[in-house]
């Protein structure tokens, strides 16, 4: 991509800013359906729902509508069946990780135990069906199970490698596609469904938030090896802890020499953060973050080329935006 079309591309505030007022729209809807008479329901709801982050899912949700003339009640409750849904991944992904940090603060399980944290899950789930039920169409029901099952695959998948130095590219990007990038691909797909699309839309859309997923989730793996835990908001070398080979390792590894190969082998085996100064030697000698960052950046390509069909608006250049944000953001 020129240097001229990247400045052409909105930043993330400005792209935060277009969304605002459905977004407030979608924030003020999840409140409202998050109510429980049980007490610790709204407590941990709250706590995880309330930590912020960029609710880039329902916001994809949202720009993908907007790019096609579309804004309305039904885009805001889909945007917040996302949310649930994303929400209730992250509290049960910390439960099986074992994550104690997220975002800076500590996760919910470590506030209230894992016990609570994944009903809450259960509930956050089972919420987000409820509301994709009110709106009574079949096809959104069909792509929202169909994407909450691939992604529980996801997770059973990641559990099969971990602590595996075994896991190769191929099997690495089998996992991010379901725990990652089925879900941006839903939300991409939806917004272009409630506003009328046809098929070939609806399917490019689809491909942009499928790729848009992958740029994101890589470009999040090299973070956890390039940041700092103040900047990233958890712990560097988390990934390493929980025996996950990421891409920059699993470079690292298919091209250093039979010793160190052994060494980040055993790293990925014990979950041995003691061995993090040499994994990090290991991933600069080989370049290992360059090579992921450069895989990333195709899969941004490939989302921004997947827009190419529509007509220009700003809705669009903000998805153009987002996906040159994936690969350049630093948390």
């Amino acid at each position: 991509m020129s240097v001229q079309a990247q400045a052409a591309s909105p930043d993330l505030a400005a792209i935060q800013s277009l969304a605002r007022e459905d977004m407030g729209a979608v924030d003020a809807l999840i409140r409202r359906r998050l109510a429980s008479d049980v007490v610790l329901i709204n407590q941990v709801a709250e706590y995880i729902v309330g930590a912020g982050g960029k609710r880039l899912r329902p916001m994809l949700l949202l720009l993908a509508a907007g790019a096609l003339g579309h804004r309305g009640p039904d885009a805001h409750q889909l945007a917040a069946v996302v949310e649930f849904i994303h929400t209730a991944t992250l509290l049960h992904d910390d439960v099986v990780d074992e994550s104690d940090l997220r975002r800076g603060r500590r996760t919910a399980n470590a506030v209230w135990g894992n016990a609570a944290s994944v009903l809450v899950g259960d509930f956050l789930y089972s919420r987000s069906f409820q509301l994709m039920v009110e709106l009574d169409r079949m096809e959104v029901m069909r792509i929202l199970a169909d994407t909450t099952n691939r992604i529980a695959e996801g997770e059973v998948l990641q559990l099969l490698h971990v602590r595996n130095p075994d896991t190769d590219e191929a099997a690495y990007l089998r996992v991010i596609e379901r725990k990652t990038a089925v879900l941006f691909a839903a939300a991409t797909r939806l917004g272009a469904l409630i506003a009328g699309a046809d098929a070939a839309t609806c399917d490019a859309l689809h491909d942009y938030g499928l790729q848009l997923g992958y740029a994101f989730q890589i470009a999040d793996d090299v973070l956890d090896y390039a940041s700092d835990a103040d900047t990233l908001g958890k712990n560097l070398g988390d990934d390493l802890a929980e025996g996950k080979a990421t891409l920059p390792l699993i470079h690292a590894m298919a091209h250093a020499d039979g010793a160190t190969r052994q060494r980040l082998r055993e790293a990925v085996e014990h979950g041995d953060t003691g061995a993090l100064p040499e994994v990090l030697d290991a991933i600069r000698a080989h370049d290992s973050l360059g090579y992921s960052r450069g895989r990333a950046a195709s899969y941004a390509d490939a989302a921004e080329a997947s827009l190419s069909g529509l007509a220009d608006n700003a809705y669009v250049a903000a998805l153009r935006g987002l996906a040159r944000y994936a690969v350049s953001r630093d948390h």
